[in-house]
């Protein structure tokens, strides 16, 4: 992939770093000379600009991206470049970062964002990952589709511990995407089976959660 992204402190140099050490195209488009720091992440191109302004984007030749990513500390840059991404530049995915949780409620579609991915909910869902067993933890929000990752480790009394993938009869706008076991992870297949201690990740509609939740945890845990 081709991925833009709007900021090159710390996160978005981190972002950037991931990418390219997948093999994809990075572009970091920074504002700030005393961060233009290259040398962080050289395998990366690097372009001296504000990424709010139409004119640099059509320069980052913003159109050929796959994915632009908006990374900077400021909402309210970040809101911008999501809006001009998508509208101006029919970029398929945009993912932005939300800094503050009282502006979480404006990282929508209407802005132009796929995905936010706030600090806050961030951390309060990975805190709540690691000690929640035999609930569902909803750990990321796909605006536009209105569908969420979500997270359920199974305890030892859920219905289907044991039994294949197959068997397991998930709702409509649901599915398994992977099983996470010790150190494992494992893309299941109908022949795999799910066991106790497992944390099964799903790709959910908001409105067959508490049906998910119900088939792999049992009516009672609603």
């Amino acid at each position: 992939m081709r991925v833009a992204i709007a900021g090159a402190g710390n996160v978005g140099r981190s972002i950037a770093s991931e990418l390219v050490g997948n093999g994809h195209q990075v572009l970091l488009i920074e504002r700030d000379p005393d961060s233009m720091r290259p040398e962080r992440v050289p395998e990366a191109e690097w372009l001296l600009a504000d990424a709010c302004e139409l004119e640099n984007l059509r320069q980052a030749h913003l159109e050929l991206c796959d994915v632009a990513v908006a990374a900077t500390g400021d909402d309210k840059v970040n809101l911008v470049v999501s809006l001009l991404s998508k509208t101006e530049f029919a970029v398929p995915r945009v993912v932005a970062r939300v800094n503050r949780a009282e502006n979480e409620w404006l990282f929508n579609e209407e802005w132009g964002v796929d995905v936010s991915v706030s600090k806050p909910r961030l951390l309060a869902a990975l805190v709540e990952e690691a000690v929640s067993v035999g609930d569902l933890v909803r750990l990321l929000t796909f605006r536009q589709s209105q569908a969420n990752l979500v997270e359920i480790t199974l305890p030892v009394d859920a219905p289907h511990v044991g039994r294949r993938v197959a068997e397991v009869p998930l709702p409509h706008d649901v599915a398994l995407v992977a099983v996470i076991r010790g150190r494992r992870v494992i893309a299941p297949t109908p022949d795999d089976t799910v066991e106790a201690g497992d944390e099964l990740v799903f790709v959910c509609h908001e409105d067959a959660e508490d049906a998910t939740r119900a088939v792999m945890l049992g009516k009672t845990r609603l």
